[in-house]
């Protein structure tokens, strides 16, 4: 089995729905941290949708949370994790263009 650690940086996220992760069809996908900052002066609201493609299924992970200005929220951290399934996505949107900057780790196993 191989492990292979990964990571992405985005910036600039905003109210256009953005697909930030794509799990593999042939491995197991976990993510281990997700930060998401608020590079803007105003308060900013968040959605963290998973969508399972194979299922054709989507649900919310997180729904509006608030972010205050210049701050971040970790929302995967410490000993949790997001297990996805095959072909899932990740989608993030805020309530305010380009407002957010987001760094997630993820292991994938195969």
């Amino acid at each position: 089995m191989a492990t292979v650690f990964k990571n992405v940086l985005t910036s600039g996220l905003g109210t256009t729905p953005t697909t930030v992760l794509t799990s593999n069809a042939s491995a197991t996908t976990t993510v281990i941290g997700m930060s998401l900052s608020n590079t803007t002066p105003g308060i900013v609201q968040v959605n963290i949708q998973i969508q399972d493609t194979v299922a054709s299924t989507s649900a919310y992970y997180v729904y509006g949370l608030t972010i205050p200005p210049n701050s971040s929220a970790r929302v995967v951290s410490g000993g949790e994790k997001l297990n996805l399934g095959p072909l899932s996505n990740i989608i993030i949107t805020s309530n305010s263009a380009s407002s957010l900057d987001l760094v997630m780790s993820w292991v994938e196993i195969s």
